[in-house]
């Protein structure tokens, strides 16, 4: 049976945006946003595995 073709994801690199950062007690979360403000990545301290008192 034949391998189904994928389309290559196409990345677009904006040069400016904004971080927007959320520190909580237990955890902090950042955000990367473009102008209009929508996420393009995020990331968190738990999910690296962070782990003790900050």
């Amino acid at each position: 049976m034949a391998k189904a073709t994928t389309k290559k994801r196409k990345v677009i690199v904006e040069s400016s945006g904004e971080a927007h950062i959320n520190a909580t007690f237990n955890n902090i979360i950042i955000s990367l946003t473009n102008r209009k403000g929508e996420v393009i990545s995020w990331s968190s301290a738990g999910k690296m595995g962070f782990r003790g008192s900050k």
